[in-house]
């Protein structure tokens, strides 16, 4: 990866933990994130005005992946959201960071993209995921699948499964759009801010159909938008600077793999705001994961 990428990602992460902690905090549910999702997207309309032009000339593939990324993207943020409903940000965070570096890795094997897996970095992502394993447990003795594969652990699972796939399918659509437009005529930060935008209103999309069907998730948003939306929209915000940061590091980067192992830097910084500002437990296991994890990133970033 170039330092730009690097630059951008380690910002990325910053924003990426504190709209987490909104979000632990304050309402977390689907509803909440549709909201905050939303209020995210619009926010990146004066990009939009201006370099809007560039829409016309996304082609029906491109379209087609907007739709499949925003169902992936929902499918994240209603396992994040329900993760940390009944679980801790300490613990559900980084697994939800972790488990998507073994999956992507995994979809590029299969696709035949190994070009660019050097043997550190796949050791370092397998040392991303062994650390996953370990923070559910408090005493290694004690570790079994069970403990494991816990409600929110599962729920964080699901996540990291939308997480594998919008960051996949925005890795393709980027390099479509990279290959088709003047990029250098339109900016190439831009017009993945207009991208950026776009996906958001088709995850904002997919999460309104969840939410909509049911009349308690009505409801609950409904109690969300009168007392919540302050915070919803300080999270939206953190949202899309986050991602939009991520999208532009893309561009930089030789392989998707790289980029979603190196945004495993949030995990102790969300681990920590997970202790200190939430009050959740603390024990060894826990640090010890997250120690593995940041060595594994060690070795994905000498690459």
């Amino acid at each position: 990866m170039t330092l730009t990428a690097v630059i951008l990602l380690i910002i990325s992460a910053f924003a990426h933990t504190g709209w987490n902690l909104i979000g632990k905090s304050k309402s977390p549910c689907p509803e909440f994130l549709l909201l905050a999702n939303t209020v995210g997207a619009l926010c990146l309309t004066p990009i939009l005005l201006k370099y809007g032009y560039v829409v016309a000339q996304f082609t029906p593939k491109v379209w087609l992946l907007i739709v499949l990324t925003g169902l992936f993207q929902a499918v994240y943020y209603a396992g994040l959201a329900n993760a940390y409903r009944v679980g801790d940000m300490s613990v559900a965070y980084p697994l939800m960071r972790s488990i998507p570096v073994v999956l992507v890795m995994l979809v590029n094997l299969m696709l035949g993209r190994t070009d660019d897996l050097s043997f550190l970095a796949i050791i370092g992502i397998a040392m991303v995921a062994l650390g996953g394993c370990i923070l559910p447990v408090e005493r290694l003795k004690d570790w079994n699948l069970k403990k494991v594969l816990q409600t929110s652990t599962l729920l964080a699972l699901v996540a990291a499964v939308g997480t594998c796939g919008y960051s996949i399918i925005d890795d393709r659509a980027l390099r479509i759009l990279k290959d088709t437009l003047d990029v250098y005529r339109h900016g190439m930060p831009w017009w993945t801010l207009v991208y950026a935008m776009i996906e958001g209103l088709s995850s904002s999309v997919w999460l309104a159909i969840f939410v909509l069907v049911s009349r308690d998730r009505r409801r609950s948003l409904a109690r969300v938008v009168q007392h919540q939306f302050g915070h919803a929209a300080l999270t939206g915000i953190g949202i899309f600077a986050a991602y939009s940061l991520v999208l532009v590091a893309m561009l930089f980067a030789r392989n998707v793999s790289y980029v979603v192992a190196f945004r495993q830097l949030s995990i102790p910084l969300g681990t920590m705001l997970g202790i200190t500002i939430l009050n959740e437990p603390r024990y060894k296991m826990k640090f010890v994961g997250v120690g593995i994890m940041l060595a594994g990133l060690l070795l994905v970033a000498v690459k």
